[in-house]
């Protein structure tokens, strides 16, 4: 859809505050509808307030007419009617699904209620700007969480309650990364009200709304993951918006865990080299983890201090579930009434996946510490969420994301190849370049992928990615060896870029693909960069620490 344009700070709050019209329909009786779709991770995701009262018009016409009809005698909505943008979308009215004509792709839709006096009641946006550039719609509930906040004259908004775990400034307009230090511009805007409509259902109040739709939808179980924003290293200043941006990172969500985890957007460029540079046509190989996925040392190879040959972590035979939960978890034999953060039930009482979970040995109410960082979690909640990862001995808390065990990925086979380049980038003219050329080809998707036996496509490889050959580069070239070998660079998922599905995309490590020139920004110069792919290897459990293993 159409950016919308920035909105302009206010002097007190970072964000003016628009003029809401007054609204005589705003009674009890009524609440608003809001059309959403559900992405690829299992969160849903608002149309905007034209395209939804579209829709709620279409389906009202429908029921009038006592059967699957919508305007034009139609059993479907073209959602080009409302917004040609999505000229390629239809939604099919019995089955309440979204089709793309030009990919196939299809989505659930549904309607949600909210209060008539809420954010999207009162035509009251919140957005962030993502990697393209343009403003995307928070989840409506975060929307009326942050509403709400601000409404309440508070300074910023904590969003870990919703199982992200994000801060929101009010007065810079920033959303910061609590764990990368990645901040994002985010804007409040006026808009279109959503369309009105009797109460024939339960009305969402807010983000912490505990209905079972809401919960059963939610982040705050393992069955779904919770979206993370794409985050852009912003000017320290909090004068922001007129600051140039340092840094454009292309990254698409990070999962609530680390399963199955979203996706970053495609390299958006393949630069070209010098024309004098021809990567060398020999090579040497080492053994990966597995022949899929070895690293190949050019003629002209990186000194490298060690290599990493990385063992599955199931490599001794299946580890059963309960062992790896029992393994990071201490017993807590007197829990508090505080909340579980999967489950959003009481710590003293007995899981809410009590009925998903089924294990001999550990009992319903069984509560465990995390070891290093002690945060505390329902057992079966703990051994819920690591069934619905890759089960690989590993686990991550999913209030700091501290990682136990050794986390792999699920990248396809591939290649990593790395050269040198007697060429300087921007920024780095003291040294030469570090040439790294991922290469992975189509194939049929496995355990771990979203569709397991559907084929997947491989667009835009091989990719090539640069490095200075100075000291801080070369240890961000062995670090992401290692998150090679350990399956985290690429994953399987939908391009943010084109909407394609069931593609190979970049896995939340970023990179660059420009070498003389930073036009998209994903080139040099860009002072931070080192910095800031070392913090996000770190949060995938890719430390120097294990260098030294």
């Amino acid at each position: 859809m159409a950016a919308a344009p920035p909105h302009a700070g206010g002097a007190a709050a970072g964000f003016s505050t628009p003029p809401v019209p007054h609204n005589p329909w705003n009674s009890g009786s009524l609440a608003v509808a809001v059309w959403e779709w559900q992405d690829e991770h299992k969160k849903w995701r608002p149309y905007s307030s034209v395209v939804s009262s579209y829709i709620e018009q279409c389906m009202q016409l429908s029921q009038q007419q006592k059967g699957p009809r919508g305007p034009g005698n139609s059993s479907s909505i073209s959602l080009g009617q409302a917004d040609p943008q999505l000229s390629p979308y239809i939604i099919d009215i019995v089955t309440l699904t979204q089709f793309r004509q030009d990919t196939g792709t299809m989505r659930f839709v549904r309607k949600f209620l909210y209060p008539s006096d809420s954010a999207p009641g009162k035509g009251i946006c919140w957005e962030w700007m993502n990697d393209d550039g343009n403003w995307a719609p928070y989840e409506m509930q975060v929307t009326i969480f942050l509403e709400e906040a601000f409404c309440n004259r508070h300074q910023s908004a904590d969003l870990t309650i919703l199982g992200l775990h994000y801060h929101v400034d009010f007065v810079s307009c920033v959303q910061t990364n609590k764990m990368t230090g990645f901040r994002r511009q985010v804007q409040r805007r006026l808009d279109t009200p959503y369309t009105l409509c009797p109460k024939t259902g339960p009305v969402h109040r807010s983000a912490a709304c505990a209905c079972h739709q809401c919960l059963a939808s939610s982040g705050a179980g393992p069955i779904s993951t919770r979206n993370r924003h794409s985050m852009v290293n912003l000017p320290t200043s909090s004068n922001y918006q007129n600051s140039s941006r340092t840094s454009l990172i292309s990254t698409n969500n990070v999962g609530y865990l680390p399963y199955p985890k979203p996706s970053m957007t495609s390299a958006k460029s393949t630069p070209k080299l010098n024309s004098t540079y021809q990567p060398p046509s020999t090579s040497m190989s080492f053994p990966g983890p597995s022949s899929t996925n070895g690293i190949r040392i050019p003629s002209i190879p990186v000194q490298t201090q060690r290599q990493s040959i990385i063992q599955p972590a199931l490599a001794g035979g299946p580890v059963e579930p309960e062992q790896v939960v029992k393994k990071y978890l201490e017993n807590v034999e007197k829990p508090s009434n505080e909340d579980c953060i999967i489950c959003m039930e009481a710590l003293n009482s007995a899981s809410g996946y009590t009925d998903a979970s089924e294990s001999k040995n550990i009992k319903p109410a069984a509560v465990g510490k995390l070891k290093n960082c002690g945060h505390i979690f329902h057992q079966l909640c703990m051994l819920a969420m690591y069934n619905n990862g890759n089960k690989d001995g590993s686990l991550q808390c999913p209030s700091c994301k501290t990682i136990y065990g050794e986390k792999t990925g699920t990248q396809p086979k591939g290649e990593m190849q790395i050269f040198l380049i007697p060429q300087s980038l921007p920024g780095h003219e003291d040294c030469k370049t570090i040439h790294i050329v991922y290469t992975i080809n189509p194939g049929t998707q496995g355990p771990g992928h979203p569709n397991p036996g559907k084929p997947y496509t491989a667009r835009g490889f091989p990719r090539h990615c640069y490095l200075p050959d100075n000291n801080k580069g070369r240890l961000v070239l062995e670090l992401l060896k290692l998150a090679w070998a350990r399956r985290l660079i690429f994953t399987i998922g939908v391009s943010s870029t084109t909407g394609e599905s069931d593609t190979v995309v970049w896995n939340e490590i970023h990179h660059k693909t420009e070498m003389n020139s930073n036009i998209t920004g994903h080139g040099y110069p860009d002072p931070n960069y080192l910095d800031n792919v070392i913090a996000e290897l770190a949060a995938q459990g890719v430390s120097e620490d294990c260098l030294k293993m």
